[in-house]
């Protein structure tokens, strides 16, 4: 028996409106869309292969199929609070005697692409907020060499045509501008921001990042074109084998929502036109945010039903 592999169940959460925050967060936590970002926009990670590159993400983070990430929300006395779409830390694969070398990445989802602010300057912001909180956790005192290199990488969608598709990095370099200090790279190569911007309507090279991504957060296509286009043209799995001893149940995406309570008081906040309660946590939000749509033109049928019958009543009574 098969299963829908994670993605395949964001995909199918998502439907058309994958490009919404809520829903794009959970599609880019998934570990097989992380690698494939990784891989064609930080120089790491080029030589990497996907399988392995997936292994290095957080590699005791997994909760099946997303990343744990760290904290979102990072708040600081005096510099006022950021709340991250996805952050997490991944490792550089060790070559010969070397350690692996930690990195950390921030990836936004974006699906306005014009903004009161440049994008670029939000990216540099946010990469420097990740170099100063690691005082504390990463680097004590004045041990900078600690410093772990981060990466701010922005997916922006809908960009103008006369973007269209593209990726450029900002990052430091060095420049010597009178005389030759030379520095070796990694002492000073600790911020890169990486912008990534999509266009669906326009051309792009079949099978890069931007073939990819577009399918994944498509408005034109459907659930199952996706699913169909990235199995077949990305080698993503859509579906897996069931290991002997699990449930019928993993089959069914409604039946796995219900396992986790998320069905638990939607039918009679349906039925009464009122979904009641806090709904707690970010997960719930997203699974929740088509049944909220659907309930809510139920609440609006039901009214205009209502007033139907009470103004029939009132002309058959008074003739009003």
């Amino acid at each position: 028996m098969q299963e829908k592999t994670v993605v395949a169940n964001d995909l199918e959460l998502a439907g058309m409106i994958a490009q919404y925050d809520e829903h794009a967060k959970r599609i880019i936590s998934n570990k097989g869309v992380l690698a494939r970002i990784l891989k064609e926009s930080a120089e790491e990670f080029q030589e990497v292969s996907l399988e392995e590159l997936e292994q290095w993400i957080e590699p005791d983070g997994l909760m099946e199929g997303h990343i744990a990430g760290n904290n979102t929300e990072d708040k600081k006395p005096g510099e006022g609070e950021i709340y991250y779409d996805v952050r997490f830390q991944v490792w550089i694969p060790a070559k010969g005697k070397k350690v692996p070398v930690k990195l950390l990445i921030n990836i936004e989802a974006q699906k306005d692409f014009y903004k009161k602010y440049h994008i670029v300057t939000r990216g540099v912001f946010y990469g420097a907020r990740m170099i100063s909180s690691q005082l504390g956790t990463e680097f004590t005192g004045s041990n900078y060499q600690n410093v772990r290199k981060v990466y701010s990488i922005w997916l922006c969608m809908n960009a103008p045509k006369r973007i269209g598709n593209a990726m450029t990095e900002y990052h430091l370099s060095e420049k010597n501008i009178v005389g030759n200090m030379h520095e070796k790279k990694e002492h000073y190569d600790k911020l890169s921001v990486i912008i990534i911007c999509l266009n669906e309507k326009m051309q792009v090279k079949e099978g890069g990042i931007h073939d990819f991504l577009n399918v994944l957060f498509s408005t034109r296509l459907s659930v199952e074109e996706k699913k169909q286009e990235l199995e077949s043209r990305f080698d993503m799995k859509m579906s897996k084998e069931l290991e002997e001893g699990e449930g019928k149940e993993m089959c069914n995406l409604g039946e796995a929502i219900y396992e986790e309570g998320i069905s638990q008081g939607i039918s009679q906040g349906i039925s009464q036109g009122i979904l009641k309660g806090k709904l707690e946590g970010e997960e719930r939000v997203s699974r929740l945010n088509l049944i909220l749509i659907e309930a809510k033109k139920f609440v609006e049928l039901e009214r205009a039903s209502k007033d139907a019958v009470y103004r029939r009543q009132l002309f058959e009574e008074y003739g009003i």
